[in-house]
């Protein structure tokens, strides 16, 4: 099982890559007056048919070759829902997959965020070919960052794979997230 929220996108965005996306949204949305958190991801991947669509959330439905067994999808699905919360999938053949998942902020059972300045530094590092652009909104705050704005200022989409680009934008993403907390953590 993930251990919490950010290894879920990682899993989620890795899905997007093996489904040839080019273009990759993760937004996450904290709002304590709603009580509510919530993660999507988006892709223009090739999507899945309404037959696969409607057996991805069985752990024993995956595309993998090298096991039998997929449990991201159906682990994220059953935490949401014990935390009172929703798990939606959509996708179309040929337009790509949205997958959101959404949790009540204060239910004991709901994973930890986890290290999302990390993830999203992995994700751009690991596949600067994709377009990635991430949003996180805290209590009505956001931040965004793209890698069409990163390779717009570096001028060579390859420099994202360096490790001073990557440590930076994860510091960015630290940063601007302990600020739009107040400092605080999760």
């Amino acid at each position: 099982m993930l251990e919490d929220l950010s290894q879920h996108v990682l899993d989620i965005a890795e899905n997007s890559i093996a489904a040839d996306a080019t273009d990759v949204s993760v937004e996450i949305v904290e709002d304590k007056a709603e009580n509510r958190l919530s993660m999507t991801v988006e892709d223009n991947g090739h999507g899945m048919s309404p037959e696969f669509l409607s057996r991805v959330t069985d752990p024993f439905t995956t595309t993998r070759t090298t096991r039998r067994v997929g449990m991201g999808i159906p682990f994220l699905k059953q935490s949401a829902e014990l935390c009172g919360g929703e798990f939606i999938l959509r996708s179309q053949v040929g337009v790509g997959t949205h997958t959101e998942a959404v949790f009540a902020c204060d239910s004991i059972d709901r994973p930890p965020l986890g290290d999302v300045p990390a993830t999203i530094m992995a994700l751009f590092m690991g596949h600067p070919d994709i377009n990635w652009r991430y949003v996180h909104k805290i209590n009505g705050e956001e931040f965004s960052l793209s890698t069409e704005e990163l390779v717009e200022v570096l001028e060579d989409r390859e420099l994202l794979r360096t490790t001073e680009v990557g440590l930076w934008i994860r510091d960015q993403i630290k940063e601007a997230l302990e600020g739009m907390r107040g400092g605080n953590g999760e």
